[in-house]
């Protein structure tokens, strides 16, 4: 159940759900980054991290 909120989460604000698994770290930052660049590249990184963990 936690990961569909992440997910849900991450279609609103991808970094936001990355925070959200992984806190902090360099995973973080890099969603951080390719949501800058646009919001695709920031969205499937982030339900990436979601799924991998």
């Amino acid at each position: 159940m936690g990961d569909i909120i992440r997910i849900i989460v991450s279609i609103l604000i991808p970094p936001l759900g990355v925070f959200l698994q992984v806190g902090l770290g360099k995973d973080f930052w890099i969603n951080i980054l390719l949501t800058l660049f646009g919001y695709i590249p920031g969205l499937v990184h982030a339900i990436w991290i979601i799924a991998k963990k």
